[in-house]
């Protein structure tokens, strides 16, 4: 039986601005509220990062609105939040970060089997002119398939 995956948020800036080389799945410790937030769908991935400390990896600045219907105890959107891996994934994220040009970037968010899942791309990133490459490769495939599909 295929696990059931509903999605919560995408950055789709992430794929324009870098290389993702390389895709984990991670867990994420959240609270109460951010959870029933997320049910809503209330996530912005756009600025985020992973980032090691003391040998666990933290997701930073991504936010997650805060519940509309809690009054008080309510989290901080754009707290640091701690994600699950294990220890040898962190270490080989660690030595890859530890090169230049490398980072983990978030991709998207989304719930599985009930859980809160979070796939990280290993990224380097582009240079302008990377860029306008990637971008004239996609407008020339879009050409070619309209052009397939017109010639059907």
């Amino acid at each position: 039986m295929k696990p059931q995956i509903k999605n919560i948020a995408d950055n789709r800036k992430a794929r324009h601005n870098y290389f993702i080389e390389d895709e984990i799945e991670a867990g994420i410790v959240l609270q109460g509220t951010e959870v029933k937030s997320l049910r809503m769908g209330r996530a912005s991935l756009k600025d985020g990062y992973a980032k090691t400390q003391n040998g666990e990896l933290y997701l930073h600045q991504v936010h997650i609105s805060p519940y509309s219907f809690a009054h008080y105890d309510n989290h901080d959107p754009l707290r640091v939040r701690k994600l699950l891996l294990h220890k040898r994934e962190i270490n080989r994220l660690n030595g890859k970060i530890s090169e230049q040009g490398y980072s983990v970037v978030p991709l998207r968010m989304y719930f599985k089997q009930g859980k809160v899942k979070i796939m990280l791309g290993l990224a380097r990133g582009k240079k302008k002119h990377d860029k306008r490459d990637t971008i004239r490769e996609r407008d020339q495939k879009r050409e070619f398939e309209r052009e397939r599909k017109h010639q059907n």
